[in-house]
């Protein structure tokens, strides 16, 4: 029998958070979150998101044993913009019994009746920088520290669930030494005159640290009307600007501006470190932080892409090409192997047109699921 719990204390989210931890430790593809980061990302006192969001989460037991947790989050904000009456479900895992699945949704599924929800989609997050997509293609590849990896049973759970599909989003393995690089820089330098606008590269922190509350105002813009993303208050913008600089390498962050010396477009990408969270366990203490500033500027790294925006009056004018042409540049001369671009939705054509620039893969796929309460 499985008897689920909702998590009241601090010692249940601890057992909450570490629980996916034990679950994978020895599946070298999954990438552990930072431990610190979720135990606050479920901490009313530390998460502003709580100040629009109702949030629960549950644990599930058989025999004594912890196998399994869910998460469900009331985004009330996201349901105004959206016209939804919703509730997410998040940080979703389970052994492989039917029994543990059913019992952790049946347990969010009335929980989302008793708000007053006529739906739920998930795996999604308190904002789009946050955990979203169930991985439904690509299990023998690595997830890094943006996404969610999973077993594939969990997908056969879904559909035995009335789960179907809401939106997917897919991910590309890029081969950095491409050979058609030349027609990338001289595209590059076209889009560049025709709009009078200027790339900008950084190499320090310290002058890149003014432009970062610019970034997120850029990702507000360019993100709003992609599937269930909602603007950041100031508050979450604070928050993931700190958390942004612990891990930023700046030498790949690219940013363009106008003639008037205004953000219209941007870039961010990381070195992996995914072997760093691995060995560290999502630890920060007492070695975990020097493990991953360490990856954060290692040559010869996978590079992890994670994010491409661009201001509206010019979305279709090409700037993406300057920012992939930059990034291919410095990883080529930091004698990166091959980028992996982050979760795109599968219907942006515009962002995957640019990959026929490199030889590039769609290795994984990754699903929003829905189903009516």
């Amino acid at each position: 029998m499985v008897e689920i719990k909702k998590v009241t204390t601090k010692k249940e989210r601890r057992i909450f958070t570490s629980f996916v931890l034990d679950m994978y430790k020895d599946n070298s593809n999954a990438v552990p979150k930072l431990f610190m980061d979720e135990m606050n990302n479920f901490d009313s006192r530390k998460n502003p998101a709580y100040e629009f969001c109702d949030v629960i989460q549950f644990l599930a037991y058989k025999d004594g044993k912890c196998v399994g947790r869910i998460g469900g989050i009331h985004h009330k904000k996201a349901n105004e913009k959206w016209n939804d009456n919703a509730i997410r479900f998040t940080r979703v895992d389970f052994i492989d019994d039917i029994s543990v699945s059913t019992a952790l949704f049946n347990a969010i599924e009335d929980w989302g009746r008793s708000v007053g929800a006529n739906r739920i989609m998930g795996p999604l997050g308190f904002s789009d920088f946050d955990q979203q997509g169930m991985l439904i293609e690509g299990f023998e590849y690595p997830s890094n520290y943006i996404t969610i990896h999973n077993y594939s049973y969990y997908l056969d759970h879904l559909i035995q669930l009335g789960y179907s599909k809401e939106v997917d989003w897919v991910e590309y393995r890029l081969n950095i030494a491409t050979s058609q690089e030349a027609k990338l820089y001289r595209l590059s330098d076209a889009v560049q005159r025709r709009n009078k606008v200027t790339l900008k590269e950084f190499t320090s922190m310290a002058k890149l640290n003014r432009y970062l509350p610019e970034i997120l105002d850029l990702v507000d813009e360019a993100y709003r009307d992609l599937h269930g993303v909602v603007e950041l208050t100031d508050k979450q913008k604070s928050q993931y600007i700190s958390q942004l600089k612990l891990v930023m390498n700046p030498e790949y962050v690219k940013l363009v501006f106008d003639s008037q010396d205004n953000l219209v477009a941007f870039g961010f990408g990381m070195p992996s470190f995914n072997n760093a969270l691995q060995k560290s366990k999502g630890r920060l203490f007492p070695f975990g932080w020097l493990r991953i500033l360490l990856a954060s500027r290692r040559k010869g790294s996978v590079l992890d892409l994670y994010l491409v925006g661009v201001k509206d009056n010019y979305r279709i004018k090409g700037l993406p090409a300057i920012l992939m042409a930059a990034m291919q540049k410095t990883a080529k001369k930091n004698k990166v192997p091959y980028a992996e671009t982050g979760p795109e939705l599968e219907t942006n054509t515009d962002v995957q047109s640019l990959w026929k620039y490199f030889d590039s893969m769609q290795h994984i796929k990754r699903r929003c699921w829905a189903k009516d309460l």
